[in-house]
């Protein structure tokens, strides 16, 4: 039995930074080598006639994803050297016999994208019958993000045809090996090892994977689960970064704890200094929560104090955000619970049970609602609607990811502006 192939996506959009990620990933033991449809959009065919120049006994792979003009298009790749051109699937049938007559014609093979397929069983099985020579068991990066799967998809595609069957689309090592396990004859890998601070180490750890893939027992684990698993590895400014730069709340200052909040929220709507309804949400709130509470934004009269934070910290709430005044500091200091608030004053007001707990609220310029999620650290705090949790959670640690590539490209010399190109990037009036 041969070993599976190893196919890196370059799915970047600076040819200059793809020279070096190429270079490493075949040091660690890639066999093919993906122009992604991002750097093709941004270099065109350049792109693949570079790369090739660079590395001409490695098959490179062009991520065309033709949807109309199939003969043009794979004629295209296959002159700039791409020795495997990528169509949709979901093409018309006459899209698809036109680059199967323009492959056969160059010697090229096709690679069949199943992203989108509503029937991607039976349209594999008619691209087999049309001569396509590969059918990829694709999840594209905005599925992934709602928590489609891969390896969902290449189960009911395996074993339903008789050529060669690959996997992409959110593997990492674990999941790339189980893909080996399910039948997958080429591993698709793109962001694990391409956003990757050590290029060659991430690929040579899939690379070991998939020559000796184990079925592993996978844990289930509940969805927001899965969601603080997440929320632990990134930033807050991973996460309004991953929401187009919102959801950031303004004017707040961290007055207790060193720790990032996580944790989904417990709204507290209550008048100027009425520390009744934020006290009693403490005893609606779970280990974990997250307390955010509007003082009708008033910054001279405190509803929170040192031993509502202590009743917090010893049930494990996750943190306390007051869009308001804070007092006791000098006590709230000494615990580890977070806290943000807008001000500190030393005045409180009376418990006069004015207001609602778990309702919508406004706080700090973004709107809370019962559930949503909160992650803070020292540069802030930022809101996630609830509904995109799971998606936001995950685009963030793909900012996370591209970050860590970035820092180590910085840390060889280059700095953000070149490595980002940005007068390339500026707009043009």
């Amino acid at each position: 039995m041969e070993p599976p192939t190893l196919q890196v996506a370059l799915d970047i959009l600076d040819l200059s930074r793809a020279y070096a990620i190429a270079d490493e990933t075949l040091a660690g033991g890639a066999d093919w080598i993906e122009i992604g449809t991002p750097l093709i959009k941004s270099e065109g065919m350049h792109a693949v006639r570079e790369i090739r120049k660079r590395h001409p006994e490695i098959p490179i792979v062009a991520d065309m994803k033709t949807s109309d003009t199939g003969a043009l298009e794979v004629e295209m790749a296959a002159k700039a050297g791409a020795a495997i051109v990528c169509i949709l699937a979901e093409a018309d049938d006459a899209v698809i016999n036109e680059a199967v007559r323009a492959a056969d014609l160059y010697g090229v093979r096709l690679m069949g994208d199943m992203m989108n397929v509503g029937d991607p069983l039976t349209r594999a099985r008619e691209l087999e019958e049309m001569g396509v020579h590969i059918i990829n068991a694709h999840v594209g990066i905005d599925q992934q993000m709602i928590g489609r799967d891969s390896l969902e998809l290449l189960e009911r595609i395996t074993g339903s045809v008789s050529i060669p069957v690959a996997a992409a689309g959110g593997l990492d090592a674990a999941r790339a090996a189980q893909a080996v396990a399910h039948g997958a004859a080429i591993v698709i890998i793109g962001g694990a090892i391409i956003r990757s601070g050590d290029v060659s180490g991430s690929t040579q750890k899939i690379r070991s994977a998939i020559d000796r893939p184990v079925e592993r027992t996978v844990t289930q684990v509940s969805r927001d689960e899965e969601i603080r698993r997440m929320l632990q590895i990134v930033s807050s400014s991973n996460v309004s970064d991953a929401m187009h730069r919102k959801g950031a709340m303004a004017g707040l200052v961290r007055f207790g704890g060193g720790e990032k909040i996580i944790g989904r929220a417990v709204t507290v709507q209550t008048l100027a200094g009425d520390w009744a309804k934020p006290v009693e949400a403490i005893d609606r709130a779970g280990a974990g929560d997250v307390i955010v509470i509007n003082n009708d934004r008033d910054t001279t009269v405190a509803p929170w104090g040192e031993l509502a934070t202590l009743s917090c910290q010893n049930k494990g709430v996750a943190g306390v955000i007051i869009d308001g005044a804070v007092r006791d500091l000098d006590d709230i200091q000494t615990m580890t619970i977070p806290l943000y608030a807008r001000a500190a004053v030393p005045n409180a007001g009376e418990p006069k049970g004015f207001g609602e707990i778990n309702t919508e609220i406004r706080c700090c310029g973004q709107t809370v609602r019962p559930g949503d999620w909160i992650i803070g650290d020292a540069s802030g705090i930022v809101v996630i609607p609830k509904e995109r949790a799971y998606e936001i959670s995950r685009r963030a640690v793909e900012v996370y990811k591209t970050e860590d590539r970035l820092r180590e490209e910085i840390q060889r010399g280059s700095t953000l502006s070149v490595v980002m190109d940005l007068l390339r990037w500026e707009k043009r009036r």
